[in-house]
């Protein structure tokens, strides 16, 4: 049998486990690893592989030294095999029309951020999904336990992300985005000029998510009328669950159990906002937020807003989230035709740049 290609293996396990919201140091294993052969001529990890010392390399353990046998041995890895055969169940019709025609994702985080993963594993592992862009939202300054970008970094991101799009396969680029704090007074955190260059501005609360009824809405109805925003990020802040393993940060507690309520504001009032300013609802996607819930989708929609079906990944694995709100969208009667990413990206950036 001829060699499959090992470090595909170890990636292609480690997006699993990151997809089915495995413990970080799970997917850490295999991404380590998958880096380590990265960096060694193909004769040398099968001739290591051979001779059984690819455990001396740093970052390869027994478990990730097993698949690469088995792979250079031409066998799909046993690990691999088990998580294939354990995958998720399948969607419903509804679900799958709309995931089908998602053509991007609109809010995501790297290791600039509080991400795991360098912007070119995020931006490649889009493409496999079979996305046409994907736009890139680490976070603003104010939100330090996330390592915000600061406007510095932001600009050095931007130039970063323009030699990124110039290697990336023909028919799919990241386009620019932050996911800017919206703070206390509803002004967004980062200066109009850096929000002006931008592709896409997500916003959301991450402070005083327990603020009273009216000044949460005096705020989130203040950075609805910016007109740099386009999307309405995670609105009620609330989480379902504990937080999931693959996300990266130096506030972040592997598996501290954490759920929390949702924030208390006049929704019909902020979503008819949005809808007169044309700022899209995002439906997040990851598990632990299922946020908006569903009765405030149904509101949303009979409001008018746009939609935005985001996963809010952290990790390339998790960029295939987005069929979770797709099912909540589905089960809300969301059509696709209201939800902007499904447009292409000129369609996408050309809304964005009308708001402006």
């Amino acid at each position: 049998m001829s060699a499959r290609d090992p470090i595909a293996d170890l990636r292609r396990i480690a997006f699993l486990l990151e997809r089915a919201n495995e413990a970080t140091y799970r997917v850490r294993a295999f991404r380590s690893a998958a880096k380590a052969l990265a960096e060694l001529p193909a004769k040398e990890v099968a001739e290591r592989a051979r001779t059984g010392k690819l455990t001396e390399l740093t970052g390869v353990g027994d478990v990730t030294a097993r698949c690469v046998a088995e792979s250079l041995a031409g066998e799909e890895p046993v690990y691999l095999r088990r998580l294939v055969a354990t995958e998720g169940t399948d969607l419903d019709a509804a679900a799958t029309a709309l995931r089908t025609a998602l053509r991007g994702d609109c809010h995501t985080h790297s290791d600039w951020s509080d991400g795991g993963s360098p912007i070119e594993e995020m931006a490649l592992a889009a493409v496999e999904l079979g996305h046409e862009y994907l736009v890139l939202t680490d976070h603003s300054p104010r939100l330090k336990v996330a390592r915000g970008l600061t406007a510095d970094r932001l600009r050095k991101q931007l130039d970063h992300v323009a030699a990124v799009n110039a290697a990336l396969p023909k028919g799919f680029r990241i386009l620019t985005g932050i996911e800017v704090d919206i703070l206390a007074d509803g002004s967004l955190d980062q200066t109009d000029e850096l929000l002006a260059r931008l592709d896409v501005v997500v916003g959301s609360v991450h402070s005083g998510l327990n603020d009273e009824r009216a000044k949460m809405t005096r705020r989130m109805l203040a950075a609805i009328e910016n007109p740099h925003l386009d999307i309405l990020g995670h609105c009620t802040g609330r989480m379902v669950s504990s937080r999931p393993a693959g996300v990266k940060g130096p506030g972040d507690r592997a598996h501290r159990p954490r759920t929390r309520s949702e924030s208390d504001f006049d929704a019909d009032a902020v979503f008819a906002a949005c809808a007169e300013r044309g700022v899209a609802v995002e439906i997040n996607s990851r598990p632990e937020r299922q946020d908006p819930p569903k009765r405030l989708i149904r509101r949303a929609l009979e409001a008018g807003c746009r939609f935005a079906v985001n996963t809010d990944a952290h990790a390339p694995g998790q960029l295939d989230w987005q069929r979770f709100g797709c099912e909540r969208a589905a089960l809300c009667g969301v059509p696709a035709d209201r939800v902007v990413n499904t447009w292409p990206a000129e369609r996408l950036l050309k809304w964005a740049r009308t708001r402006r």
